[in-house]
């Protein structure tokens, strides 16, 4: 070891105790989720479910909202690893683009985790409202950072910034080169308000596949997903202009 690096300090015991503990009421939390609906969640349920008094989970999470923050959390780490995940792993056919895969790993962590999915992009919970710029909020960039990579993997900065988005408004651009990125990282407003819209219409059909809308096509709705991810990222690079 480097003379100039600095150990990381071992966990206390009680900090071990205290991690142990956190990731039980999480885990107990998920399974009642799993069966009763992100709605619900309470504080007293958890509770009832692990055998101890609302008044000692207190010493782990404050309030309900403190535990939603940590569920959501770590079902955006989960949803983001499955993402990755799956954008690393070769497809079952090498012309499928790596975007194309990232969104199908998207729809089956989805499909995989209904009640987890709803508690990330159903209905929200009452009166809770998520910190800015908190986990929540890191989780999510890094999903977005994913899609981001595949979708303009091989564009320079400039190439992205000459994308063809003449319909939207410069009042529109304008607004997006004030705003953080999704994914955190430097984009040309263009380049923003791609990755924007494919997200819309990637998550738009894995909704209405999870809230059981489109189950009329049995089988068939990870054919068509398919089709329509391919469709989406064609589209997308033909509206970003070639080097000479």
């Amino acid at each position: 070891m480097s003379t100039h690096e600095i150990p990381t300090p071992r966990p206390s015991l009680r900090e071990r105790r205290r991690a142990v503990a956190v990731d039980e009421i999480v885990s107990t939390a998920e399974a009642h989720i799993a069966e009763h609906g992100p709605h619900a969640l309470s504080l007293r349920a958890v509770a009832r479910g692990l055998g101890m008094t609302v008044q000692a989970l207190y010493h782990y999470f404050p309030s309900r909202d403190d535990l939603v923050t940590a569920l959501v959390t770590k079902a955006y780490d989960d949803l983001a690893d499955a993402v990755r995940a799956a954008a690393e792993t070769a497809p079952d056919d090498p012309d499928v683009p790596g975007m194309v895969v990232a969104a199908e790993g998207y729809r089956r962590w989805a499909i995989d985790h209904p009640e987890r999915f709803q508690l990330l992009y159903g209905a929200p919970l009452r009166h809770y409202h998520a910190p800015v710029d908190g986990p929540t909020t890191e989780a999510n960039r890094r999903m977005s950072a994913v899609f981001e990579r595949e979708l303009f993997r091989g564009f320079t900065p400039e190439q992205l910034a000459a994308a063809d988005t003449r319909s939207l408004s410069p009042a529109f651009l304008g607004h997006l080169a004030r705003q953080a990125p999704p994914s955190g990282t430097a984009l040309p407003p263009s380049a923003t308000a791609l990755l924007l819209s494919v997200w819309g219409y990637l998550h738009g059909m894995v909704a209405l596949e999870v809230f059981g809308h489109t189950g009329f096509l049995g089988v068939h709705q990870g054919e068509l997903y398919r089709m329509a991810m391919r469709n989406l990222y064609e589209d997308v690079r033909r509206r970003v202009p070639r080097q000479p």
